[in-house]
Protein backbone atom coordinates (compact mmCIF):
# COMPACT_ATOMS: atom_id res chain seq x y z
CA UNK A 1 0.00 0.00 0.00
CA UNK A 2 0.84 3.46 -0.60
CA UNK A 3 -0.48 6.28 1.12
CA UNK A 4 -0.63 9.70 -1.29
CA UNK A 5 -0.98 12.97 1.04
CA UNK A 6 -0.98 16.13 -1.30
CA UNK A 7 -0.02 19.80 -0.02
CA UNK A 8 0.78 23.40 -1.26
CA UNK A 9 -2.80 24.43 -2.08
CA UNK A 10 -4.37 28.26 -2.16
CA UNK A 11 -5.48 31.07 -3.17
CA UNK A 12 -3.27 32.83 -5.92
CA UNK A 13 -4.15 35.85 -8.31
CA UNK A 14 -4.04 35.27 -11.39
CA UNK A 15 -0.38 35.37 -12.88
CA UNK A 16 0.76 33.76 -9.87
CA UNK A 17 2.30 30.38 -9.17
CA UNK A 18 2.20 27.74 -6.40
CA UNK A 19 4.30 24.62 -6.08
CA UNK A 20 2.27 21.16 -4.94
CA UNK A 21 3.48 18.80 -3.20
CA UNK A 22 2.63 14.70 -2.75
CA UNK A 23 4.42 13.28 0.41
CA UNK A 24 4.27 9.27 -0.37
CA UNK A 25 4.75 6.67 2.25
CA UNK A 26 3.95 3.18 3.02
CA UNK A 27 6.33 2.01 -0.14
CA UNK A 28 9.23 3.92 -1.76
CA UNK A 29 7.60 5.41 -4.75
CA UNK A 30 10.78 5.02 -6.89
CA UNK A 31 9.07 2.11 -8.62
CA UNK A 32 6.14 3.99 -9.63
CA UNK A 33 4.91 5.95 -12.40
CA UNK A 34 3.41 9.28 -10.70
CA UNK A 35 0.93 11.79 -12.33
CA UNK A 36 -1.27 14.74 -11.04
CA UNK A 37 -4.93 15.06 -12.07
CA UNK A 38 -7.32 17.92 -11.49
CA UNK A 39 -11.14 18.14 -10.60
CA UNK A 40 -13.10 21.32 -10.89
CA UNK A 41 -17.08 21.84 -9.37
CA UNK A 42 -19.21 19.90 -11.68
CA UNK A 43 -16.21 18.64 -14.13
CA UNK A 44 -14.50 15.11 -14.44
CA UNK A 45 -11.35 14.68 -13.25
CA UNK A 46 -8.96 15.18 -16.01
CA UNK A 47 -5.52 14.16 -16.55
CA UNK A 48 -2.57 17.14 -15.86
CA UNK A 49 0.75 15.45 -15.90
CA UNK A 50 2.56 12.36 -15.70
CA UNK A 51 6.04 11.68 -14.64
CA UNK A 52 7.85 7.93 -15.48
CA UNK A 53 9.45 6.34 -12.25
CA UNK A 54 13.32 7.82 -12.56
CA UNK A 55 11.87 11.08 -14.20
CA UNK A 56 13.34 11.06 -17.19
CA UNK A 57 9.85 11.44 -19.00
CA UNK A 58 7.27 13.69 -18.75
CA UNK A 59 4.25 14.38 -20.64
CA UNK A 60 1.66 17.27 -19.98
CA UNK A 61 -2.44 19.11 -21.21
CA UNK A 62 -1.98 21.04 -23.47
CA UNK A 63 -3.41 23.46 -21.15
CA UNK A 64 -0.55 23.50 -19.09
CA UNK A 65 2.19 22.71 -21.10
CA UNK A 66 5.03 25.63 -20.72
CA UNK A 67 2.97 26.84 -17.14
CA UNK A 68 3.13 23.71 -14.92
CA UNK A 69 6.51 21.23 -14.42
CA UNK A 70 6.32 17.64 -12.85
CA UNK A 71 9.37 16.13 -11.39
CA UNK A 72 10.15 13.66 -8.38
CA UNK A 73 12.65 13.40 -5.19
CA UNK A 74 12.56 10.07 -4.67
CA UNK A 75 15.04 9.83 -1.98
CA UNK A 76 12.33 12.41 -0.17
CA UNK A 77 9.72 9.92 -1.39
CA UNK A 78 8.07 13.18 -3.22
CA UNK A 79 6.39 14.41 -6.19
CA UNK A 80 5.98 18.22 -7.15
CA UNK A 81 3.64 20.17 -9.41
CA UNK A 82 5.54 23.80 -10.16
CA UNK A 83 2.30 25.82 -11.07
CA UNK A 84 3.72 29.13 -12.85
CA UNK A 85 1.83 31.64 -14.63
CA UNK A 86 -1.53 30.34 -13.30
CA UNK A 87 -5.30 31.28 -14.77
CA UNK A 88 -8.44 31.19 -12.97
CA UNK A 89 -9.51 28.14 -15.54
CA UNK A 90 -6.80 26.37 -13.47
CA UNK A 91 -9.30 26.43 -9.94
CA UNK A 92 -9.62 23.11 -9.00
CA UNK A 93 -8.81 20.21 -6.66
CA UNK A 94 -5.56 18.72 -7.48
CA UNK A 95 -5.08 14.69 -7.09
CA UNK A 96 -1.71 13.26 -7.08
CA UNK A 97 -1.80 9.33 -8.27
CA UNK A 98 0.80 6.54 -8.52
CA UNK A 99 1.11 3.53 -10.97
CA UNK A 100 2.88 0.18 -10.43
CA UNK A 101 3.90 0.63 -14.13
CA UNK A 102 4.32 2.14 -17.51
CA UNK A 103 1.50 1.89 -19.76
CA UNK A 104 0.53 4.77 -22.59
CA UNK A 105 -2.56 4.88 -20.80
CA UNK A 106 -1.43 7.45 -18.44
CA UNK A 107 -4.08 10.19 -19.11
CA UNK A 108 -6.64 8.16 -18.10
CA UNK A 109 -7.67 8.18 -14.12
CA UNK A 110 -8.34 3.95 -14.41
CA UNK A 111 -4.59 3.21 -14.94
CA UNK A 112 -3.39 4.32 -11.23
CA UNK A 113 -3.73 2.07 -8.32
CA UNK A 114 -3.33 4.90 -5.33
CA UNK A 115 -4.54 8.55 -5.09
CA UNK A 116 -4.40 11.10 -2.71
CA UNK A 117 -7.06 12.89 -1.13
CA UNK A 118 -6.67 16.14 -3.34
CA UNK A 119 -5.38 20.21 -2.07
CA UNK A 120 -7.43 22.75 -3.42
CA UNK A 121 -6.07 25.52 -5.84
CA UNK A 122 -8.03 28.91 -6.25
CA UNK A 123 -6.61 31.10 -8.90
CA UNK A 124 -8.49 34.44 -8.47
CA UNK A 125 -8.86 37.22 -11.96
Amino acid sequence: QVQLVESGGGLVQAGGSLRLSCAASGRTISSYYMGWFRQAPGKEREFVAHISDIGGTVYYTPSVKGRFTISRDNPKNTLYLQMNSLKPEDTAKYYCAAARGYSTYYVDSGYYDYWGQGTQVTVSS
